[in-house]
């Protein structure tokens, strides 16, 4: 039996799209970074050389956009919503604005936890346990990153120190059902990880033509019949600040 989420029309086109409602802003720039930690949005906010420059409407509140010069160039920053509809939302009305280049960070659930350990995770591929995708490209069990932009993500953390591991990642859009044996599933799939939004977010850029690159770090650890909530600066939330640098430099090179 089919499920909603076998459509046959996939390419036909939206009653409106982001690009009738959302303005198109002049001299945006062209490089985006965006994460889902409100303390690491602010820190940058308040820079000297930070200033709002436009901003995201939702009924839950407006989301400020900012842009910052960081080595001669400008990059726009704003804080994503947790969840892939909601991230999705925001990374449309953001290529409607007028960024070319996307950049993606923020922590992720780890299903194998001898091979993550305190490494940064590129996601290579994610499983479509979520509903947004389908809507952008047919459907995959799986979806997969570029590669070049699991290149760029390479290079870069090479480049800046940061050690890291390449594997797929499984999307997921129920926090609260991940269960034992679905776990257990997934990490016979070969997942590394679990989150909410990778797979949406590959799909959107594939279908907007947008490069867009996504790293991960660690949080709770689901490698083991026992949920262990970890305090994330065991897994760098003392760096997260790093991160958004980090970022910032794979979209120079994106």
């Amino acid at each position: 039996m089919k499920t909603i989420f076998q459509k046959e029309n996939i390419t036909e086109p939206a009653l409106f799209t982001p690009f009738d409602t959302t303005k198109k802003i002049k001299d945006f720039p062209e490089i985006c970074v965006s994460t889902f930690s409100e303390n690491i949005i602010q820190k940058f906010a308040s820079m000297k050389n930070a200033e709002k420059i436009a901003e995201l409407y939702t009924a839950n509140g407006a989301l400020p956009v900012y842009k910052i010069s960081y080595k001669d160039q400008e990059i726009a920053f704003y804080l994503s919503r947790v969840g892939a509809p909601a991230c999705v939302a925001g990374f449309e009305e953001i290529i409607a604005m007028g960024t070319k280049k996307f950049v993606l960070f923020g922590s992720c659930g780890v299903l194998e936890d001898e091979k993550v350990k305190k490494n940064i995770i590129i996601p290579v591929s994610a499983v479509r346990d979520e509903g947004t995708s389908y809507h952008y490209i047919a459907p995959t069990t799986e979806i997969k990153a570029t590669e070049h932009s699991i290149q760029i993500l390479q290079s870069t953390l090479e480049k800046c120190g940061y050690s890291y591991v390449c594997g797929k990642t499984w999307t997921s859009d129920a926090i609260y059902r991940e269960t034992v044996s679905a776990i257990r599933e997934r990490r016979q799939e070969g997942c590394l990880t679990v989150e909410m939004e990778c797979a949406s977010m590959l799909a959107v850029s594939q279908y907007r033509n947008i490069p867009f690159a996504q790293f991960l770090y660690g949080a709770d650890n689901l490698s083991s019949e026992k949920w262990e909530i970890r305090d994330l600066q065991l897994y760098g939330l003392t760096n997260a600040e790093k991160y958004m640098l980090l970022a910032f430099e794979c979209g120079l090179a994106l």
